[in-house]
């Protein structure tokens, strides 16, 4: 039950980042089922690469994490954004991140808070 809690905080974070980012898009009409289905995809997209790449990628960039007292974890989060979108465009899937600055960035930082925000209401 908490998994698809999460795969529904990270859907509606993906949402709110299209509603208020320029350049993280989502094609077709909201009130559509297929929309909401394309966000669900999306997020789980998302969701595996941030279970597989992301521990990763951060193990390999340990020392800039610390360096830069955790600000390049934004830049991680813009990458695995970055990957969604590409992997979503190999999938047929109509979701685009524009580029890294500042679709990718700004979204990932928005997705952050979002899925936080959430985080703290769902009850564990």
């Amino acid at each position: 039950m908490r998994f698809i809690l999460n795969i529904l905080a990270v859907m509606v974070a993906f949402w709110v980042t299209t509603k208020f980012v320029d350049g993280v898009t989502v094609q077709g009409d909201p009130s559509t089922a297929k929309y909401w289905g394309t966000l669900l995809v999306v997020a789980l997209i998302f969701g595996v690469i941030n279970a597989i790449v992301k521990p990763i990628v951060q193990a390999l960039g340990c020392a800039l994490i610390v360096l830069t007292l955790g600000l390049f974890l934004i830049v991680i989060n813009a990458g695995m954004l970055m990957l969604t979108s590409w992997i979503a465009a190999q999938l047929d899937i109509p979701f685009h991140v524009d580029g890294f600055w500042p679709a990718a960035v700004v979204g990932s930082i928005v997705i952050s808070v979002v899925t936080w925000i959430i985080g703290l209401v769902i009850p564990d």
